[in-house]
């Protein structure tokens, strides 16, 4: 990581998959040994037949590559011992001073971890010409990113580790508002975000900060599409403060398909509640019984971040 920058996800992630993954396949219906428990953190094992896997291209309905959960504390050791700070600063760690040419550094990873999935940093470090940042110092002269790749100096073990630290790296961050964050309940898959104006960074006795844009990203929890035509409301609670409601409405951006509205978070601890109501679209026979209850999902914000 060191002496290059890009965030980036591309193809090298395909070989890490097969790593992964081709050892739990292999005791899947060819008899041999039971499948191992699940490490903690790690995704619920799903079973499926080798007829649904051909019908549906050749992997299940919804499919999605997770990184397996990796060790933070090994994490952060392999961060120091490849010397990654060099070129990348984290607010609030206690590594060596960078030292490193100004003109060519990565970006800061302060809070970061709020601000990707695993399998982006994972790329990141694997095929770091997949997606080159645009800024001063990124890229060389020809052009490629001046962060080398460690696809073949790191087992996926340390990768994994490597990772986990990074994802844990939420403190602070790059933009005002909160981070990123998602949970899975009823049909769905939630995805709570919000840019801008926050009312934390308000200084003190200034006026409130302009509204940011909160958004709310509903995918099907079976296929990872987004799913429209939801009647979505977030309820934002502060103690001491009276509740507020808001609507959100169906809207697209630059991080595609979401609900969104404009609206100033409070300061310090809060709690921002989603109701969702039953689909307001037609719900075919071959899904018949989806999307036709009410989900209510909390999420929280403590005092600090």
């Amino acid at each position: 990581m060191s002496r290059r920058s890009a965030w980036a996800i591309g193809g090298a992630l395909v070989a890490l998959t097969v790593a992964v993954s081709a050892p739990r396949a292999q005791h899947q219906g060819h008899g041999g040994m039971a499948p191992a428990a699940a490490a903690p953190g790690a995704a619920v094992p799903r079973k499926v037949t080798m007829e649904e896997l051909h019908r549906q291209g050749g992997v299940p309905r919804g499919w999605k590559f997770a990184l397996p959960a990796g060790d933070p504390v090994k994490g952060k050791q392999l961060f120091a011992d490849l010397e990654c700070y060099k070129c990348h600063a984290i607010q609030g760690e206690r590594f060596p001073p960078g030292g490193g040419d100004a003109r060519n550094v990565g970006p800061d990873l302060t809070g970061m971890g709020g601000m990707h999935p695993a399998e982006y940093f994972a790329e990141s470090i694997l095929s770091p010409n997949a997606v080159i940042l645009d800024g001063p110092g990124y890229s060389g002269p020809d052009g490629t990113s001046i962060m080398p790749s460690y696809a073949d100096s790191l087992s996926v073990t340390q990768l994994v580790d490597l990772v986990a630290f990074l994802k844990g790296l939420t403190g602070g961050g790059h933009e005002h508002g909160a981070a990123s964050v998602e949970k899975t309940t009823g049909d769905y898959t939630i995805r709570l975000a919000y840019r801008g104006g926050d009312g934390d960074h308000a200084g003190h006795g200034a006026p409130s900060a302009a509204p940011g844009h909160l958004m709310v990203f509903v995918s099907d929890r079976a296929t990872g599409e987004p799913v429209p035509y939801l009647p979505v409301r977030a309820t934002i609670r502060a103690s001491g403060k009276p509740a507020g409601a808001v609507k959100l409405s169906p809207m697209v951006g630059g991080q595609g398909f979401h609900y969104g509205a404009n609206v100033t978070l409070p300061q310090g601890a809060h709690t921002i509640t989603l109701t969702i109501g039953p689909a307001a679209m037609q719900v075919m026979a071959s899904a018949k019984g989806r999307f036709a209850k009410p989900v209510t999902v909390v999420f929280e914000r403590p005092a600090g971040t």
